[in-house]
């Protein structure tokens, strides 16, 4: 994958197929201390200590279409390739966790990618599934909750090709503010 949001995408993606209902993603940059932090929690079904102890192994996979999954292992793999890190958690019935950590500055860090894109498009798929997004760095922070833009919303699909440009522009205005740099 050749940006960071593409895997934001692959780990939604895994999420919603989890049956999760709420899906949490947590990105701290924090450049004095060169780290990039993006923490992934999810109230899914979960996962076995098996599938665990097996999820960053390419040839592993619960698909019946394809017999490898590459998303969780080139995400690690990336991670360790600017001397960064990967760990999941999980518990049946619970949810799960991803934490991974790059160094914000390290030549094989992927750029950002379009960021606001992966957000509003994996939130306008799954309208009955609530997406946080928060985004901190530097000190400052964004919020996306999509239980608040549907309040705001007030009756209005957040589908609606309005709505999703709109909110499209809304992330990509705010993560200016905050100097986000795809």
């Amino acid at each position: 994958m050749k940006d960071l949001s593409l895997h934001i995408i692959d780990i939604f993606q895994n999420s919603v197929s989890a049956k999760a209902t709420k899906i949490e993603l947590l990105i701290t940059e924090n450049t004095e201390r060169d780290e990039l932090l993006m923490q992934f929690k999810d109230n899914g079904i979960g996962m076995s200590t098996e599938m665990v102890n097996n999820v960053t192994n390419s040839f592993y996979t619960t698909r019946t279409t394809r017999k490898v999954g590459l998303g969780i292992p080139l995400l690690k793999r990336n991670a360790e390739l600017t001397g960064g890190d990967f760990s999941i958690t999980s518990e049946l019935g619970v949810g799960t966790e991803i934490n991974v950590r790059f160094k914000h500055s390290h030549i094989d860090r992927q750029p950002f990618g379009d960021l606001a894109g992966a957000i509003v498009l994996t939130a306008t798929s799954y309208p009955k599934t609530r997406f946080i997004y928060q985004h901190q760095k530097d000190g400052m922070e964004y919020i996306f909750d999509t239980d608040e833009i549907n309040e705001v919303l007030d009756g209005i699909s957040i589908q609606s090709p309005d709505v999703v440009l709109m909110l499209k522009e809304l992330i990509e205005s705010n993560l200016e503010e905050i100097r986000v740099k795809k």
